[in-house]
C-alpha cells in the first residue's frame, strides 16, 4: 500500500492496516498525550492518542519532515 492508498483510508481502516502491517518504532509521552510512530511499507505513522479520553485523536502519515525530528535521538552527549 502507498501513502496516498493509505490516507484516502477512513481511521478505522487506517488503524487496522497500522496494527496488521506496522511495525512498532517508539512512544513519546508529553502531558496528556502519547504519540507512537510506526514503520508502514516505505512510509511512518504517528498515532495520536488521548490518554484522558483514551480515544485515538488523529493519525499523522509522511515520509519525512518535521514530525520525524521529535523521534530523533541527540547522539551529541556522548551516548
Amino acid at each position: 500500500m502507498t501513502l496516498y492508498e493509505f490516507n484516502v483510508l477512513n481511521l478505522n481502516n487506517k488503524m487496522e492496516h497500522v496494527y496488521k502491517k506496522g511495525m512498532y518504532l517508539d512512544t513519546i509521552s508529553e502531558n496528556n498525550y502519547r504519540y507512537l510512530l510506526y514503520a508502514v511499507n516505505m512510509f511512518f505513522v504517528e498515532v495520536v492518542y488521548n490518554v484522558v479520553s483514551n480515544k485515538i485523536e488523529k493519525l499523522n502519515s509522511f515520509k519525512t519532515g518535521d514530525i520525524m525530528n521529535k523521534y530523533s535521538i541527540d547522539l551529541s552527549n556522548g551516548l
